[in-house]
């Protein structure tokens, strides 16, 4: 198969931009980039369903269950997260269970289903970085004066 050369620069791209970004993220960071690629499969995987490239929704499907079972859910800390661990892994085990009945019947609505429940957890876990991150700064002031 044919790849024109601008395509082949394009993905090389991705792929070095991908890794620079996973090599220096903090692991707040890396679930954010995680929420990110599950995001952007769920809404490939809506748009295949849509023009009805089942291959494309198949594999985008198969990449937001592993973003969810082991990058979101295997992340999860049920001993230090108490009952807010314990009902995140509830929800992504109710995702994971739509995202396998959207593959398996094609199921658009439950891909959006799936994609408008993360959305508020994605949302929340960006405010979290950038509320430490900006409280960082102000706790660092005391010790860089001393």
């Amino acid at each position: 198969m044919y790849i024109a050369p601008y395509a082949r620069a394009a993905n090389a791209y991705r792929k070095v931009s991908v890794e620079t970004n996973v090599d220096g993220a903090s692991p707040h960071q890396l679930i954010g980039l995680v929420f990110g690629g599950l995001r952007h499969s769920l809404a490939q995987a809506e748009a295949a369903l849509h023009r009805g490239d089942i291959v494309a929704k198949g594999t985008q499907l198969g990449r937001a269950i592993r973003f969810i079972d082991e990058g979101l859910k295997g992340g999860l800390d049920s001993a230090q997260g108490g009952e807010l661990a314990e009902r995140l892994g509830a929800l992504y085990d109710y995702c994971v269970s739509r995202l396998t009945v959207a593959n398996l019947r094609n199921d658009a609505q439950a891909v959006a289903e799936v994609a408008a429940l993360i959305a508020p957890v994605a949302q929340a876990w960006q405010e979290i970085g950038q509320t430490a991150a900006a409280k960082a700064p102000a706790a660092a002031a005391p010790l860089l004066a001393a």
